[in-house]
């Protein structure tokens, strides 16, 4: 009953409420009486007492709107900018308009503002906030500089994107550099060592560098399942390359948090939207929307897109 009551207290008041109320405040003129017996403030009742002219009406709620806009709010300028891309690009992020906004039409505003700004003209609903605790509170040490970690993985592509009758599947590797969350994909047909070793030299003439670590999980494309004295065929490559080979932890997929984050973006920004014939035709589309998600602002790394953080790491590094 305690918590009924107290939902109760903070619902607007019914307009009998607030006619009865001062009815008896000009009858008594004792505020104490009137605001104990209706449950009332003294500035609600002294209010509705200089709004009430005998009508109901005088007392229905108002819009709380403005009559003016505010100096700070999106000029019309602004929103046609919004409405315009949002127009040539229906599936857009508010995450990728932003990049696009700053870096075409020089916006300054805050990407909260523009996610409000797309709440209202109706582009998405509003996320309702549903944090729970998490589980996982280890720390973990993100590297500051490139080619010091990075996390690879294996993402399968669904097959409802694509359009062909053979049946055949395909594989998108993905390896991320955790400092600048730059990353490098690309399409294959078969999920094998052969596979993972021709992938990890792509990506490092990609990257333009060789890593310290690669860090993966314990899929049998990147080691032995079974125990065995045998070599892997991929611990060969690192060893060659001098690159540390580390396996996270089995069943812990979050410990490659990083790549398994930018799949489930792929998923929302690409897969959700792709349709391809053939397996050219998806190296193709995965090259452009490489070039395409490396330019997409991050809020963990300060709304500034993986190639500008690259480029400030790198820019760090030759001043000192």
């Amino acid at each position: 009953m305690s918590s009924i009551t107290q939902n109760k207290r903070y619902l607007p008041h019914e307009i009998t409420t607030k006619v009865n109320s001062v009815k008896l405040y000009r009858q008594t003129k004792d505020i104490g009486f009137v605001c104990r017996r209706y449950h009332i403030s003294k500035a609600s009742l002294m209010r509705w007492n200089k709004q009430y002219d005998g009508s109901r009406e005088s007392l229905a709620p108002k819009s709380h709107r403005p009559h003016t806009q505010h100096p700070n709010a999106h000029t019309e300028q602004e929103l046609t900018w919004i409405r315009n891309l949002h127009r040539r690009n229906p599936n857009i992020s508010v995450c990728e308009m932003y990049g696009k906004l700053r870096q075409e039409k020089a916006y300054s505003r805050h990407p909260g503002s523009l996610y409000r700004i797309f709440v209202r003209l109706g582009y998405r609903t509003k996320v309702e906030s549903t944090k729970k605790k998490s589980k996982h509170n280890g720390h973990y040490d993100t590297p500051t500089e490139l080619g010091i970690k990075w996390q690879m993985d294996v993402k399968y592509v669904p097959t409802a994107c694509y359009v062909g009758t053979d049946g055949d599947k395909f594989y998108q590797y993905t390896m991320i550099d955790e400092a600048s969350r730059e990353r490098f994909i690309y399409a294959y047909k078969e999920q094998s060592s052969y596979s993972t070793i021709d992938f990890t030299k792509r990506a490092i003439i990609y990257f333009g560098y060789a890593p310290e670590m690669i860090q993966t999980d314990n899929g049998s494309e990147f080691t032995h399942i079974a125990k065995t004295n045998r070599i892997h065929p991929f611990d060969v490559l690192c060893n060659q390359l001098n690159i540390h080979h580390k396996t996270i932890r089995p069943k812990t997929p979050w410990h490659n948090g990083k790549v398994e984050r930018s799949h489930r973006n792929d998923q929302e920004r690409f897969y959700n939207h792709l349709r391809f014939y053939s397996f050219e035709d998806l190296q193709l589309q995965m090259k452009r929307y490489l070039r395409r998600s490396n330019r997409i602002p991050m809020c963990v790394l300060g709304w500034k897109s993986p190639v500008e953080k690259r480029r400030e790491i790198e820019f760090a590094r030759v001043s000192c």
